[in-house]
């Protein structure tokens, strides 16, 4: 039985002929291995390494700002840190979300610079939308980890997306996306700037003002792995993207 449409239509499109099919396969491979990273390493490394009454929250700490940033992403966050310049170190707010838009090649609008062309990258705009997401959730993963006994979930669930738009799109869109850093000849090619440091300074910055209660001082930090297994199995799926 024939069918009108779809996957099995008489006259499929061709494959574009900017798409490089081992750019897009690498592209989407390096971004599971950062996505494993997260989840499930530095989820089930939070859950063992704390005190067993705050395994859970910790756990589910990480869980949320993986999972939220996802959706916070799409919705605003990803054409603020790659779409078109709307400040020299802020992009304008989109949604990334139509087939349109994702299906298309990729394409980094506020790179150009007088002779200098746009960067596009010889895979679709969904692929670097995916890809760069891993990123933006493993920072506020990592960021978690600052204030994992000391900070309340709720309040968690509101800190996320607010640090997610204001912080880290910002250190995105400037030194990636286009922004003042990038057109300066700065590179951050595996996110020392845009990912460690941005997250290893606001982890500070959090851990100093969401402060442990004064009592707890009298036991000694940090406290001992409530389940040691899961902090000596972690480095596996933790660590290795990065070999």
């Amino acid at each position: 039985m024939a069918a009108s449409g779809g996957a099995y239509a008489a006259q499929l499109p061709a494959v574009p002929e900017w798409l490089n099919k081992g750019d897009n396969a690498w592209q989407l491979t390096a971004a599971t291995l950062v996505g494993l990273q997260s989840f499930p390493g530095l989820v089930v490394l939070y859950g063992g390494v704390v005190k067993k009454k705050w395994a859970v929250n910790s756990a589910f700490m990480a869980l949320y700002a993986y999972a939220s940033s996802l959706l916070v992403w799409v919705l605003v966050g990803f054409r603020m840190a790659f779409g078109e310049r709307l400040l020299p170190f802020w992009g304008k707010a989109g949604v990334a979300l139509s087939q349109d838009y994702l299906v298309r090649r990729a394409a980094l609008s506020a790179t150009a610079h007088g002779d200098t062309p746009r960067t596009e990258p010889f895979y679709p705009e969904a692929t670097l939308v995916l890809f760069q997401f891993e990123f933006a959730a493993i920072t506020l993963v990592l960021l978690a980890g600052s204030v994992l006994g000391r900070m309340n979930i709720k309040a968690w669930m509101a800190f996320t997306p607010l640090w997610l738009l204001f912080s880290y799109t910002v250190g995105a869109f400037s030194l990636w996306g286009g922004g003042f850093l990038y057109h300066w000849g700065v590179i951050d090619y595996s996110g020392g700037y845009v990912i460690h440091l941005s997250s290893g300074v606001a982890g500070f910055t959090a851990a100093y003002w969401v402060r442990l209660p004064s009592i707890t001082y009298s036991v000694p930090l940090p406290p001992h792995p409530h389940f040691k297994f899961f902090v000596i199995r972690d480095p596996i799926p933790a660590s290795s993207p990065e070999w």
